[in-house]
């Protein structure tokens, strides 16, 4: 059986299981662990309100090496107090033990040194305010660490246990040849509410088995998300758990890349594509939604005014609600980007929907309707918008909005 999941990397087991935090029993523990200790880098959310799993990895993603990821979705343990802090701890020092003890015992790969809570990060994602079932979770770990494995299985196991409202697993990976050595990235990643850029309720775990530093790991892993999930917005909402995880086992045998250089931007070129992929993936499995779109603003003064236009177009409700019905409405395409705080020149503004253009320097522009919202009833679709203003350009991707996504949220904590 092919793999193309997170265990496809040299080094890397995982496991997912079902310990009882859903009440459809459905898979909500998982742990990914790489018993020869990885570097690793993060990214968190920019929420001012965090959840304890977040507290507690952002401590712990500074230790030289990390050996395993404990995950629960169904429940976000934020806003839970200094019990919650505790939980979270607890969930990293019971997973140390018990893949200490299952990966010995077993000889799935030699540990290179004793497991601790330190080198364990811990993510969470669910309802918010409610205490974890902590000795549900507890259990939980000691059975997902007796089904740790490197196989594919054991790779779709881990992506289904972290899903919340997705309703599909979201995979991607990526082969590439650096010092004579083949490299391979994966990535498992879920979201499907509560997205806009600053990530959202997103948790994304990838795994690699290049060589390289930790410093210059966490330069890519920022870059690739910058360009990705930075860029998704589904409702314009931020979640308190967003986290981004990158662990790098070092086992593909590669010259280690301790610099900028070529080597280097061959994997963040790897990187960056296999985090596109996984947004893509995460905007087709949004909340209620049928199709995606990217907004590409052209003609702006700034970078910020470009990202800021962008952002503007994707999260307004008219647009998505018109992408959703594909419906050329270009009028409200217009009227977001006015309404976007940055500089434009009413004159030069000019808007294309795919390849037709359907405003022009500040005035409409006649073209066939049908053809246009062919272009929008497409699973994907570009909104291209100058503002005629300077040479700066960026992009948003973004979803339609459907009354599946009020359902799904009217209906998400009851």
């Amino acid at each position: 059986m092919k793999n193309d999941t997170i265990t496809s990397p040299k080094g890397f087991l995982a496991a997912g299981v079902a310990c009882g935090i859903k009440k459809s029993g459905k898979s909500d523990l998982a742990l990914l662990v790489c018993p020869a200790d990885a570097k690793a880098a993060a990214v968190f959310t920019t929420n001012k309100i965090v959840s304890a799993a977040v507290t507690v990895s952002k401590r712990h993603i500074k230790s030289p090496a990390i050996t395993a990821v404990v995950v629960n979705s169904g429940n976000a343990n934020a806003c839970t107090g200094q019990k919650g802090l505790k939980n979270a701890i607890t969930m990293c020092t019971k997973t140390a033990d018990s893949v200490e003890r299952i990966v010995d015992r077993k000889k799935l790969y030699a540990i290179r040194y004793t497991p601790n809570a330190n080198n364990v990060l811990v993510a969470s994602t669910g309802i918010i305010g409610e205490q974890l079932p902590i000795s549900k979770i507890v259990k939980g770990i000691s059975k997902a660490a007796e089904k740790l494995s490197a196989s594919a299985s054991a790779g779709l196991d881990f992506a289904k246990a972290i899903m919340t409202t997705d309703t599909r697993p979201k995979q991607a990976v990526r082969l590439l040849e650096i010092s004579g050595a083949k490299i391979t990235i994966a990535g498992a990643v879920k979201g499907a509410g509560m997205i806009a850029p600053n990530m959202a309720t997103t948790l994304l775990f990838i795994t690699t088995d290049i060589a390289i530093s930790k410093p210059l790991l966490a330069k890519a892993l920022k870059a690739a998300i910058g360009n990705s999930l930075n860029k998704l917005t589904v409702d314009g909402h931020q979640s308190t758990n967003d986290t981004a995880i990158i662990l790098a086992s070092g086992l593909a045998g590669n010259r280690p890349i301790v610099s900028r250089c070529p080597r280097y931007k061959k994997f963040t070129d790897a990187l960056a594509d296999l985090c596109d992929d996984l947004v893509k993936q995460m905007a087709m499995d949004a909340e209620g939604a049928t199709r995606m779109f990217k907004v590409v603003v052209k003609g702006a003064a700034t970078k910020a005014d470009a990202m800021k236009a962008a952002r503007a177009i994707a999260d307004y409700p008219l647009v998505k609600c018109a992408v959703n019905g594909a419906d050329p409405n270009w009028g409200r395409i217009i009227c977001a980007a006015g309404s976007a705080g940055v500089k434009l020149n009413p004159n030069k503004l000019s808007c294309k929907i795919g390849s037709i253009t359907v405003f022009k320097n500040g005035s409409p522009k006649k073209f066939d309707a049908k053809k246009a919202s062919k272009v929008v009833s497409q699973k994907e679709h570009t909104i291209t918008v100058d503002l005629g203003i300077g040479d700066i350009s960026d992009f948003c991707y973004g979803c339609d909005l459907s009354a599946e996504y009020v359902t799904i949220n009217a209906d998400y904590h009851t």
